[in-house]
């Protein structure tokens, strides 16, 4: 896709963040890489439902704007987004976001880490839950750094959500997945708990990853929660 096109697929993408209620005021945030190394980002201060072409920034990744409409200027999370970045070569887009069953977990300290459905199981495995990192800070990239070369999703602390995709739609679905995984963890747990996948399922639902040609990392059989 040519600059204007991406331009168009990350504005879409953020205006279907919003009126899918995974971002509130000036919540969230967006990246992709470019072809030529720098990065098209979302401004901060402004809500996705708002974000158009024109209000989306290029940086280089020291940060330093090069282009971009006047007063607008990159959020302070996008050290997240660069770590990404620098520890993962394969990664072209990321997306931040705050959903709410999913940052419900985040906010519960729970790993989103059962095996319950097929289909997140092949795609995303095991969700880790990152800790606390106050925003603005290093904190936040070296919160998720250990876990970023085995997973393409993370809980936040307290905080949100973070998917990482090859472009912007794959980051864009890995979220989406990620959101319906936890609603269907909440209604499971409702109705008396939620009941894995065998292992030996397990296992076999991994190795079709590269039947399908799944983009990314994966973590395998692996628990996060304290009570394993």
């Amino acid at each position: 896709m040519n600059i204007s096109e991406i331009k168009d697929q990350m504005c879409d993408i953020c205006h279907k963040m919003w009126q899918l209620g995974w971002v509130a005021s000036n919540d969230g945030n967006v990246s992709t890489k470019l072809e030529n190394g720098n990065f098209l980002v979302t401004p901060t201060g402004i809500s996705k439902s708002l974000i158009t072409p024109e209000k989306l920034l290029i940086i280089t990744k020291d940060c330093e704007i090069i282009e971009g409409a006047s007063g607008y200027k990159p959020s302070s999370e996008i050290r997240m987004h660069l770590r990404c970045y620098q520890d993962r070569d394969d990664v072209g887009a990321v997306v931040h976001a705050h959903p709410p069953a999913a940052t419900a977990f985040a906010v519960a300290h729970l790993p989103l880490d059962r095996y319950t459905t097929i289909e997140s199981v092949i795609t995303i495995g095991s969700v880790p839950l990152a800790p606390y990192g106050t925003p603005s800070t290093d904190e936040v990239p070296e919160a998720i750094a250990p876990y970023l070369p085995e997973h393409d999703v993370l809980l936040l602390e307290n905080h949100g959500a973070l998917a990482l995709g090859r472009d912007l739609l794959t980051a864009y679905y890995r979220m989406e997945t990620l959101e319906l995984s936890a609603k269907i963890s909440i209604y499971a747990h409702i109705l008396g708990g939620e009941k894995e996948i065998s292992r030996e399922n397990i296992d076999r639902l991994c190795r079709m990853r590269a039947d399908y040609k799944v983009w990314g990392k994966h973590p395998g059989y692996k628990h996060y929660r304290k009570d394993e």
